[in-house]
């Protein structure tokens, strides 16, 4: 089965950092996905597109017009084609103050992503891919990324119903991260390795369900 996790730099790989100068990346077998990767077995491909900055739907004025999840989604699905299930943990970035959006508008985003990946028929002979949405940890305003997401921390918390609201209008499948990790007190919004160990499994656990092969792990 084939399995495209689409995030930003939490599925990218990015370590809690002090500064912009000491940003590092964990390995591959580190990463949330790689766990994930290592839980499931042979019976699966995961394919990971995380990328720092990422937003839902936003060109960033600094970082650029590539951050924009809803601009590169498509080809990326058309890339990697056909596929089982699309993982989808998005919004963190939609905090930044610049972009000065409520969570209502975060859940727009999302509702954007979702429609678009119903539209492709990407899935096994041109079926719709199942979708597993993920609503990122809260962040927290500390460590040199506090200035830049300043407010974003209440309305970090207020994702997590509003993504569960979404996934069920679509018939998505849904898990509110926070059930399981933290964020960082380094910089308040990357996973630290640990972290990362226990994201993995969890959606481990919950593609299984998904897909009804009732392994725990």
């Amino acid at each position: 089965m084939r399995i495209l996790c689409y995030g930003d730099s939490n599925t990218h790989g990015s370590a809690p950092a002090r500064s912009w100068f000491d940003s590092q990346r964990f390995d591959e077998t580190a990463r949330w996905t790689g766990v994930l990767a290592e839980a499931l077995g042979k019976g699966f491909r995961i394919i990971e597109e995380g990328l720092p900055g990422r937003t839902t739907t936003l060109d960033d004025p600094i970082e650029g017009a590539s951050r924009n999840g809803l601009t590169y989604l498509k080809p990326c699905i058309d890339t990697h084609r056909p596929l089982d299930a699309i993982v989808l943990m998005l919004g963190t970035n939609d905090l930044k103050t610049r972009f000065s959006l409520t969570s209502e508008d975060i859940a727009r985003g999302l509702v954007a992503l979702i429609e678009l990946i119903l539209s492709t028929k990407s899935g096994p002979a041109g079926a719709d891919p199942r979708i597993l949405v993920i609503a990122p940890a809260p962040i927290g305003e500390v460590g040199f990324l506090g200035e830049i997401f300043s407010g974003g921390g209440i309305k970090s918390g207020q994702l997590a119903e509003k993504y569960k609201d979404v996934a069920a209008h679509f018939g998505a499948e849904y898990l509110n991260a926070a059930q399981f990790i933290g964020v960082s007190p380094v910089d308040g919004i990357h996973l630290d390795v640990e972290h990362h160990a226990v994201l993995g499994k969890a959606v481990a656990d919950k593609l299984l369900t998904m897909f009804d092969m009732g392994k725990q792990l």
